[in-house]
């Protein structure tokens, strides 16, 4: 890569620079929309597979966390439209697992890296004067940290500090 040429973030990392243009920004919502559309067919498909006694509980928070996905993934693409983009039809891929524990570890780690995105959104959205932006990305952080707590305390660990 050329040295005046600039990376674009994926959707697996993010921007460390909370100076982003509303171009980047949009680019960065786009990613957290396909990380949402991967929350939704995780928690659907997750939450009808796992097996055993001691997961129904968890199996039916995740058909919740679901629902709640699908309410992000609206917001989130409200904002792009916003901002004059094209909301993303593509989600990250999920992982496929016959093992309960590493489903759940697999929405575990998802979610913190979710949960480390909108947190940066947030002061993004603020250095670009949308402060209505943030605050409804802030409601989506609140939803985001319940979906974390839910996944460790299934796992019987602490909620990671991300």
């Amino acid at each position: 890569m050329a040295a005046n040429q600039k990376q674009e973030p994926t959707n697996q990392q993010s921007v460390t620079n909370d100076n982003v243009t509303r171009e980047e920004l949009i680019k960065l919502l786009n990613g957290d929309l396909a990380r949402e559309y991967q929350a939704i067919i995780a928690y659907v498909v997750y939450s009808q597979v796992l097996k055993g006694a001691e997961y129904m509980s968890i199996a039916e928070e995740l058909e919740k966390h679901a629902k709640e996905e699908l309410k992000h993934a609206i917001t989130i693409a409200k904002q792009v439209d916003y901002l004059g983009g094209t909301p993303t039809v593509q989600p990250e891929p999920v992982k496929s697992t016959d093992d309960n524990k590493e489903m759940l570890r697999a929405d575990l780690n998802n979610e913190n890296q979710t949960v480390k995105n909108y947190r940066q959104r947030v002061r993004q959205c603020e250095q670009l004067g949308e402060y209505a932006m943030a605050e409804l990305i802030r409601e989506i952080l609140i939803d985001e940290q319940d979906h974390q707590i839910a996944l460790a305390t299934a796992l019987g660990i602490d909620v990671p500090k991300v």
